[in-house]
């Protein structure tokens, strides 16, 4: 195999990638709950022009048709525990079946909570809530990303929610 000037060039602009989306992961990580939910709002709603539409089209949202269902029935402080469970990773009947569905679904969940969050139906954003310089920096992080980034960074934060009984 012959290595060149280019090859190398490439090869360290994908580690540079790699570590750049690694990084942000773990930033998002470390956020408290109602941080996390923000950030995918933010995602989904504001950087979500490029993000949104590939979550659905992967997705067997049938099967979530259920939770979606459920949620849409909750109030809406039940609404937000359910997401805020999700992050933190309790055991509920909802966590677990959140927590056993592929990650193309858990992205296509999240997509469509979003648009029931825009649309009135699911518990939105608090009109006064201010994000703190973390959101704000990691948001400027993922919006700088190229599309794949994007959604490789969503898909490590929805598939590591929820509880899932056989991990």
């Amino acid at each position: 195999m012959t290595y060149t000037t280019d090859s190398t060039q490439s090869f360290i602009a994908s580690l540079q990638s790699v570590n750049e989306v690694s990084a942000t992961t773990q930033l998002f990580k470390q956020l408290t709950a109602d941080d996390r939910l923000a950030i995918l709002w933010y995602a989904y709603t504001e950087c979500g022009k490029s993000i949104t539409p590939a979550a659905p089209g992967a997705a067997r949202l049938h099967l979530a048709s259920g939770l979606i269902d459920k949620v849409k029935k909750m109030t809406y402080a039940e609404q937000l525990q359910f997401m805020r469970d999700l992050v933190n990773k309790v055991d509920t009947p909802d966590t677990r079946a959140y927590g056993i569905l592929s990650t193309n679904t858990k992205l296509g969940f999240w997509y469509v909570l979003a648009e029931l969050m825009t649309q009135g139906i699911v518990v939105p954003m608090p009109s006064n809530y201010q994000a703190s310089k973390d959101v704000q920096r990691l948001l400027g992080t993922i919006a700088s990303l190229d599309f794949g980034q994007q959604i490789t960074i969503l898909r490590s934060a929805v598939v590591d929610m929820g509880y899932d009984p056989f991990a």
